[in-house]
């Protein structure tokens, strides 16, 4: 009789015929222990082998592929919580890393080329704010020679007094046509300084400035309010029993946006007709790159006795601005990657848990044989650090052609850091270690006798 008929008759016992299932699991697993057993000289002597503390790691390594693949179908559910959670991480990652730069790339495009100058307020005795300078009128022909700069043109609220607009040229009794519009005034070069589009009409120009003439560009928003529709027939508008000629009707700006609410006139207008004394602010829009030097030479363009007394405001530089965006952006990401990949580590625990106890004849005859709890701790761990890792493989392959997807159908440039995508598979070993920790020390906890018994 062989010496192994011993423990091959306990399987075939504890499998009930041969199409038991402990005994189609004993095929292949006790093979390899059998093996183990006779390199050590301990094979043939039965039970008695469980004083032998030693396992070689290629034994253990065996036993846990041998663990891992007898079962497909689990393998696949295990593989797949670690697949959505690194593929969810690094997805979101690098989706977020292309959209800041997006963003960054728009910002470029329409802010960064903005520059605002103001005049610096203190408060006065009785608590008002008093401007400590005045801005030139003429301070857009001083900013227009300045290398880098494109537009510029002056704003200010005017005060009509408290007289209300109508577009009716016949006052209603009851004053229902009155609308309380804002009215402002600019320069010229303001609608090319604020990337002002138009729905009809024209802006003013230099000409109109210097005479004065009573005409008035329209925001979209406050045409409609004053019913207002097309200019092609020079219609007015009323402040108060002042009639003025609506010249144009600005449909969208790129900065300024309060220019759609309001009636805008010209500066030279505004002081005729409304006593306008001081300006508000200067918007000035730059070449791509020039903004930060624009910021700095502008006060001392417009007044270069006190320049101090000139606040600027500018667009922050575009690589702290990248990387403030980046950071935020992926802050985000990480957080949604992160709660999907704790989503697949807990199904891994639940599902390795649920295998050690339909397991638990098995680790009891691996115990009789003469495995250590360090031995079925350690299987049950490597079982788990496999499934991580395979779920980390194709969880980073899934996560770039996810990014990279999106990336072409949004015709954006795919952005991802390398470094992620070679750590991601470490990570769910990592993730498949900690899973597994649990399961494995219940494993461990596991009484041969017990176990047989059960």
């Amino acid at each position: 009789m062989s010496r192994y008929a011993g423990p091959r008759r306990l399987l075939r016992g504890l499998g009930r015929g041969p199409g038991g299932r402990l005994r189609r699991w004993a095929t292949a697993p006790f093979g390899l222990v059998r093996r183990g057993l006779a390199r050590r000289g301990l094979a043939g002597r039965g039970l008695a082998g469980r004083g032998q503390r030693r396992m070689y790691l290629r034994d253990l390594l065996d036993e846990a592929l041998a663990g891992v693949a007898a079962r497909p179908a689990r393998l696949a559910l295990l593989t797949l919580g670690t697949v959505l959670g690194i593929a969810a991480l690094v997805s979101t990652v690098g989706i977020g890393q292309t959209a800041s730069g997006q963003i960054t790339q728009r910002f470029d495009e329409a802010m960064a080329t903005r520059v605002t100058v103001e005049v610096r307020e203190r408060f006065g005795p009785e608590g008002e704010q008093v401007a400590l300078a005045q801005l030139p009128w003429d301070a857009p022909e001083r900013l227009s020679r300045l290398n880098g700069v494109v537009a510029a043109g002056t704003y200010a609220r005017v005060d009509t007094g408290g007289e209300q607009l109508s577009g009716r040229p016949v006052d209603d009794p009851v004053g229902g046509g009155r609308q309380d519009v804002p009215v402002a005034a600019a320069s010229p070069g303001l609608f090319a300084a604020v990337q002002a589009t138009l729905r009809a009409g024209r802006v003013f120009d230099t000409g109109h400035d210097q005479r004065g003439d009573p005409v008035v560009v329209l925001g979209r928003h406050a045409a409609e309010r004053l019913g207002v529709t097309r200019v092609d027939t020079q219609p007015a508008i009323f402040i108060g029993d002042q009639p003025l000629t609506v010249i144009g009707i600005v449909e969208s700006v790129g900065a300024r946006a309060e220019v759609l609410d309001s009636v805008v006139m010209p500066v030279g207008t505004a002081r005729a007709r409304y006593g306008l004394d001081a300006l508000e602010v200067v918007e000035i829009r730059t070449d791509l790159g020039a903004a930060q030097l624009v910021a700095r030479q502008a006060p001392v363009a417009i007044d270069p006795n006190q320049p101090e007394l000139l606040q600027v405001n500018a667009p922050p530089k575009p690589g702290e601005l990248r990387r403030d965006v980046i950071g935020d952006v992926n802050a985000l990401f990480l957080v949604l990657g992160g709660v999907a990949l704790l989503v697949g580590g807990l199904g891994i625990a639940n599902v390795t848990l649920l295998s050690v106890l339909e397991r638990i004849s098995e680790i009891g005859l691996r115990r009789a044989l003469g495995a250590t709890r360090w031995h079925i701790a350690g299987q049950f761990l490597l079982e788990s650090v496999m499934v991580g890792l395979l779920g980390g493989l194709i969880g980073t392959a899934a996560g770039v052609l996810t990014t990279v997807g999106i990336s072409a159908f949004r015709d954006w440039t795919p952005l991802l850091d390398p470094r992620l995508a070679a750590v991601s598979p470490l990570l769910g070993a990592l993730i498949g270690l900690l899973a597994g920790g649990y399961p494995a020390w219940r494993a461990a906890a596991v009484e041969p006798i017990a176990a047989l018994r059960a």
